[in-house]
C-alpha cells in the first residue's frame, strides 16, 4: 500500500480510450492512492471508444491542483476535447509548476501541449501526434515510456504496464 494517502485526478470526456484511463486507476487503487474522475460535469458518466462507463466524482471547477498528487490523462479521442477547457490546463499547469506526477499517454499529449508546458521536455505519444509534440517544444522518443522528472509519457496500451509501474513509482517517491 506504498500509495496510502495519495490522491489521484483522472481526467475523463467521451471517448477515452478504455484501458488506457482504467488499467492506470485499478494499478493506483491497488497500491492504496484514492483516484478522482474528473471531466466537464460532476457526477456524469461518459463512454470510452469501446464502451466503457465512467462516472465522474466532481467537475474541474471542483478540484484544485494543491489537493493532489498527480494527474492522469488518458489518450482516445478525449484530449481533443479535453485541451478545450481553461480549468483544466490551468491545473495541468499547476501540477508542472509543483512538480506533481503528470501521466499522458497515446492522443493526451494535446492537453499538455495546450496547457503550454512542452517546451524543452522529453516525452512519447502516439506517433500520430509526434509532429504536434515536436511543434511545442517537446523531443519526441518511440520508447514504451519516456520519463522527464515528473512527466511521464506512453504511445499506446501494449505500454501499459512500464507506464502504470513508472507513473506509481513517481508518486510513491514524491
Amino acid at each position: 500500500m506504498r500509495l496510502e494517502n495519495k490522491k489521484i485526478v483522472a481526467v475523463v470526456d467521451e471517448e477515452f480510450e478504455d484501458l488506457e484511463l482504467w488499467y492506470p486507476i485499478l494499478r493506483l487503487q491497488e497500491e492504496g492512492a484514492t483516484v478522482d474522475l474528473v471531466g466537464e460535469k460532476a457526477n456524469h458518466t461518459y463512454t470510452g471508444k469501446y464502451g466503457v462507463p465512467a462516472t465522474t466524482k466532481f467537475s474541474y471547477d471542483q478540484v484544485e491542483a494543491a489537493n493532489y498528487d498527480a494527474i492522469l490523462v488518458p489518450g482516445g479521442w478525449a484530449p481533443d476535447k479535453l485541451r478545450r477547457f481553461p480549468k483544466l490546463l490551468q491545473i495541468v499547469r499547476e501540477m508542472d509548476q509543483d512538480q506533481k506526477a503528470i501521466g499522458q499517454i497515446c492522443h493526451a499529449g494535446w492537453v499538455l501541449i495546450s496547457a503550454g508546458i512542452l517546451k524543452g521536455r522529453k516525452v512519447t505519444s502516439t506517433p500520430g501526434i509526434k509532429d504536434d509534440m515536436e511543434n511545442a517544444g517537446a523531443t519526441w522518443f518511440d520508447e514504451a515510456v519516456v520519463i522527464d522528472g515528473h512527466l511521464i509519457s506512453s504511445r499506446r496500451p501494449p505500454d501499459l504496464p512500464p507506464y502504470a509501474k513508472a507513473f506509481a513509482d513517481y508518486v510513491a517517491k514524491n
